[in-house]
């Protein structure tokens, strides 16, 4: 059973949480961004990634909008459209649209330049900009895209992103798997975190009950293994788990 969490209430150790609310936010006419660890000009020492996961921003882009041409190095990169869609073009000739519950990922390497832009003139876009450290520097660019449909994510979570790109999932060249899964009211999943490892859980849309806890929207929480992790449906809601080194 779910509970509700006043806002003062902490979850039970080993877990940490990172309410939605203390992100770093900016809001720009065009953007509306939050930022789950530092970036740009939002700067927290407390908050500068987590192992591997360096970024982890929540961005809303008004129709026609998006980011214009800008460099990248030495930088796992994964976007996660969550509604509407988001086109991309790159200085490795890739172009490409991004749609809702598809994922790109880009290994900037050695250098990469490219843009983003919202095409609907009537919609905005809603996605997830990640950020993971490669596990070496100086990797040849490379782009994949997937798209994963809301069944193989139901109830469970769905490897999306692995070292290995196992279960046809992306590509990434660190030691980190990203599952994702949709969860309805009552229905119920379970994750168990390693001795060794570590875990990012992101509530990246409506709320879940995380440790017999209502957690919401923009959530971040902080795992510790060895645990086996709860979650449960309240209302919809879909989560994502960063399991690292």
């Amino acid at each position: 059973m779910v509970r509700k969490r006043n806002p003062s209430e902490a979850l039970p150790p080993p877990l940490v949480l990172r309410p939605a609310a203390e992100r770093g936010h900016r809001h720009y006419g065009w953007l509306d961004t939050w930022h789950t660890f530092s970036f740009g000009d939002y700067h927290d020492p407390r908050h500068m990634g987590f192992r591997a996961l360096r970024v982890l921003n929540d961005d809303r882009v008004a129709p026609g909008a998006g980011f214009p041409d800008h460099p990248h190095r030495d930088m796992e990169i994964v976007t996660y459209v969550l509604e509407g869609a988001l086109q991309h073009r790159d200085s490795l000739g890739n172009t490409s649209v991004i749609r809702a519950g598809e994922m790109q990922r880009m290994s900037a390497g050695t250098g990469v330049v490219h843009s983003e832009y919202n095409p609907s003139q009537a919609e905005p876009v809603h996605f997830l900009q990640i950020w993971i450290v490669p596990a070496r520097q100086g990797l040849p660019p490379s782009y994949e895209q997937r798209a994963f449909a809301e069944e193989e994510r139901r109830g469970r979570f769905r490897l999306v992103a692995s070292p290995e790109g196992a279960e046809r999932s992306l590509i990434v060249h660190q030691d980190a798997r990203l599952y994702a899964a949709l969860l309805r009211a009552g229905e119920r999943t379970t994750y168990a975190v390693r001795p060794g490892r570590y875990a990012w859980v992101h509530i990246a849309r409506g709320r879940t009950g995380v440790a017999g806890l209502e957690l919401f929207e923009g959530d971040g929480v902080a795992v510790t293994g060895p645990l086996e992790l709860e979650f449960e449906g309240v209302g919809e809601g879909e989560v994502l788990l960063f399991d690292l080194s």
